[in-house]
C-alpha cells in the first residue's frame, strides 16, 4: 500500500509539472483523423519501403499501454477504440525538451495525441514515427495491471472502465452485444413488425409473476411501479391496430441476484397479430438461427463446456410430457396436491398448501427439469394456473397454448396465444389477485384498463419475450449474466 500510496503522490507531482509548463493541462483541441485499427488495415501490410514512399502524415490519439525510453529515443503503444499501435519517440526529431516531457511525464495509463508518418522497424512492427506530439490527459491512478492484473470479480463489474481498459475480451463480449440487438430489430423490421416505446413506470404493474420496485411520484402523490413487463402496453397497441409491434425493454423485478438474475435486464418483447404460439416456435427458430449465423459465423457454439447446436428442427416437448421424462412424476399424480408437495419438498422446493396442482407441478419442473434442457427445446402446453394471460388449448381447457424455450438450463423466451377473452381475463385477474391476498407477491394485480381494453376487441394475436442478457450469454459463452451487463447492480461500497 505505502508502494501504491507513492506512485500516486508522484503522479500529481507529474501532472503539477504540466499545469506549470502550459496553461491547459488538460488540452481538448487535438482532433485525431485516424484509428489504430484503420490504419493497420489500409497500410499495415505495406513494406517499409511502400510505407515510405507513401508520404503521407496522420494524428492520432489514444491511452498509453506500455512506454520504453533507451534515452534519446523510446517506444509506446497506444490504444483506441480499434486496437493498439506502436509509436517511435525521437528527441531529434520532437526536440529536447518536448522528449524530455513526454520521457519523464508519461506513465501508463496517460493520452496523448500524436503525429506523423509510419515506418517498419527490424522486426516488422508496423510504427508511426512521431513528428510531433501532445500529453492530452495525466492519469492520476495507474492501470490495476500494473500491481496484480484486474482478476478480482467484484472490481471487476465495480469498476467495469478499468476491466474494458485490461481485458481486450470483455470490450469484444459487448460489441456482439450490440450486434446481437441490431440483428434482432433487422429480423423484426423484415418481418413488418413497427419498434414502439412504453412506459417504464406503471400504476399497475402486469404482464408477468415478479414483485416490483415502487417508487413515489410527488406532484400526482400517487405510488409508480418501475415495469417487471411492458407485455399489456403493447397488446393495446394490437387492440388499436397496431398488429405487429416490438420494444427491446428495461424491466425490473425486485428480485434475487444469481448468475442468470439481474433486477435490471433487458428483453425483446414483440406480438402478431393473428398468429399463433406454434407459428412464433417457427419464428423464433429462425430467428435465433439467423442472428447466430450472422453474428457468430456458425450455428454451433459452445457454452458452459458443451456445444450446443442452433442447427436443424428444435425439439418439442409438452410441459407434461418433460415433467415425467425428466421429473419422475407420473401422469395420474399431476393433479395430486399432496403427492407433488411432498416432491417439491424432496427436491429443496417451497410449498405453500394453498398452491394449486399446476403451480406445485410448474415449481418441480423449476427444478427438476430446466437443468436437463441443454440443446434448443420448446416447452409447450403449460398450467393455466401460472398463464394468466393466455389463451386456454381448445382441446385441453386445463392448459395454455404457451411455449418456453429452454437453452442450456436457460429459460430465453417465453411465449403464447393471448388470453383475448374479457370476461376469462378478469376471472383470471381475481384468482390472481386471491392469490396475492394469500401472500404470493409475485401475482398479478387487476388492471380494468386493460380488460376495457379486450372488451374492444382484440384480434387472435400470439407475444413473446426473449431475454436478450441471456441469449447473450448463450452467443458469448458467458456464464454469468454479469458478464453481458456492463453495470450489474452491486451493494454499494463500505
Amino acid at each position: 500500500m505505502e508502494e501504491l500510496n507513492e506512485i500516486l503522490k508522484q503522479r500529481r507531482e507529474k501532472l503539477g509539472i504540466l499545469k506549470g509548463k502550459s496553461p491547459v493541462a488538460y488540452p481538448n483541441a487535438f482532433k485525431p483523423d485516424a484509428t489504430a485499427g484503420g490504419l493497420f488495415d489500409a497500410y499495415g501490410n505495406l513494406s517499409d519501403d511502400e510505407l515510405q514512399k507513401l508520404d503521407k502524415k496522420f494524428r492520432i490519439a489514444g491511452r498509453i499501454i506500455s512506454l520504453r525510453s533507451f534515452g534519446k529515443a523510446g517506444f509506446m503503444h497506444i490504444q483506441d477504440r480499434t486496437g493498439k499501435i506502436q509509436i517511435y519517440l525521437q528527441m531529434q526529431i520532437l526536440g529536447k525538451e518536448k522528449y524530455r516531457d513526454i520521457v519523464e511525464i508519461c506513465e501508463v495509463g496517460d493520452f496523448i495525441g500524436v503525429s506523423g508518418g509510419f515506418f517498419k522497424t527490424r522486426t516488422g512492427e508496423f510504427t508511426l514515427k512521431a513528428e510531433d506530439a501532445v500529453i492530452l490527459v495525466k492519469s492520476l491512478n495507474p492501470l490495476p495491471e500494473k500491481w496484480h492484473g484486474l482478476k478480482d470479480i467484484e472490481i471487476r463489474y465495480r469498476q467495469r472502465y478499468l476491466d474494458l481498459i485490461v481485458n481486450k475480451d470483455v470490450k469484444e463480449v459487448f460489441k456482439k452485444r450490440a450486434e446481437i440487438i441490431k440483428e434482432l430489430r433487422s429480423f423484426l423490421d423484415s418481418k413488418g413488425f413497427l419498434e414502439v416505446e412504453t412506459p417504464m413506470m406503471q400504476s399497475i404493474p402486469g404482464g408477468a409473476a415478479a414483485k416490483p420496485f415502487v417508487t413515489h411520484h410527488n406532484a400526482l402523490n400517487i405510488d409508480l411501479y418501475l415495469r417487471i413487463a411492458p407485455e399489456l402496453f403493447l397488446k393495446r397497441l394490437v387492440v388499436g391496430g397496431m398488429e405487429r409491434v416490438y420494444e427491446i425493454n428495461r424491466n425490473f423485478r425486485n428480485e434475487g441476484i444469481s448468475t442468470v438474475h439481474n433486477p435490471e435486464f433487458t428483453m425483446l418483447e414483440f406480438y402478431a397479430a393473428y398468429a399463433t404460439y406454434e407459428d412464433l416456435m417457427d419464428m423464433t427458430q429462425d430467428m435465433f438461427q439467423t442472428i447466430a449465423k450472422n453474428v457468430n459465423g456458425s450455428l454451433v457454439v459452445g457454452y458452459n463446456n458443451t456445444k450446443i447446436d442452433f442447427g436443424g428442427k428444435w425439439k418439442r416437448l409438452s410441459f407434461y410430457e418433460a415433467v415425467e421424462k425428466f421429473a419422475d412424476v407420473k401422469k395420474p399424480d399431476f393433479n395430486n396436491s399432496t403427492l407433488l408437495a411432498s416432491k417439491l419438498e424432496s427436491l429443496g422446493g417451497r410449498v405453500n398448501k394453498e398452491w394449486p396442482a399446476g403451480k406445485i407441478l410448474t415449481e418441480i419442473f423449476d427444478k427438476a427439469v430446466e437443468p436437463k434442457l441443454i440443446q434448443p427445446t420448446f416447452i409447450y402446453g403449460y398450467p393455466v394456473e401460472v398463464s394468466p394471460l393466455a389463451r386456454r388449448n381448445d382441446a385441453d381447457q386445463a392448459i395454455v397454448d404457451r411455449f418456453e424455450l429452454y437453452i442450456s438450463g436457460l429459460e430465453v423466451a417465453n411465449a403464447f396465444s393471448e388470453l383475448n377473452d374479457p370476461e376469462d381475463q378478469r376471472q383470471r385477474f381475481l384468482d390472481q389477485m386471491k392469490a396475492r391476498d394469500l401472500g404470493d407477491e409475485e401475482a398479478q394485480m387487476i388492471d380494468e384498463d386493460y380488460v376495457r381494453a379486450l372488451e374492444h376487441g382484440m384480434p387472435p394475436t400470439a407475444g413473446e419475450g426473449v431475454g436478450i442478457d441471456r441469449l447473450v450469454m448463450l452467443l458469448t459463452g458467458s456464464t454469468s449474466i454479469r458478464d453481458v451487463i456492463l453495470f450489474p447492480l452491486l451493494r454499494p461500497e463500505r
